[in-house]
């Protein structure tokens, strides 16, 4: 599974960003699709993941009811609209994708995409 996440740029805070992440290999529609980020100097932290059908979804405190996870699957695709951005959501973003419906560790996610930088000015 190869994963290409893009969409990340330099905003204000109160803006907006929509990233995107295409799915392509094996398999490709099954399986929990996921977000992550890792600001500056900082480990990389859990922001959100989608269940196969969308049924269960799960956010980062930091930013429910901010940001919001979709998937379609015809088209191989996972998207994260963000808004109401902040200086603190400044971080290199990855798409992720794992093969349990619910993952709940590090490596149950097994594939990463290379990083899309967001950065909020302030």
């Amino acid at each position: 599974v190869q994963l290409q996440a893009s969409g990340g740029g330099l905003v204000h805070a109160g803006g907006s960003l929509r990233l995107s992440c295409e799915v392509s290999g094996r398999n490709v529609s099954s399986g929990t699709r996921g977000w992550f980020r890792q600001p500056p100097g900082k480990e990389r932290e859990f922001v959100a993941f989608i269940t196969w059908a969308g049924s269960r979804l799960s956010y980062a405190d930091s930013v429910k009811g901010r940001f919001t996870i979709s998937r379609d699957n015809a088209k191989n695709m996972v998207w994260l609209q963000m808004n109401s951005l902040k200086p603190e959501d400044t971080a290199v973003y990855y798409c992720a994708a794992s093969p349990k419906r619910e993952p709940t560790a590090r490596h149950d996610w097994p594939y990463w995409g290379r990083g899309t930088q967001v950065t909020v000015s302030s």
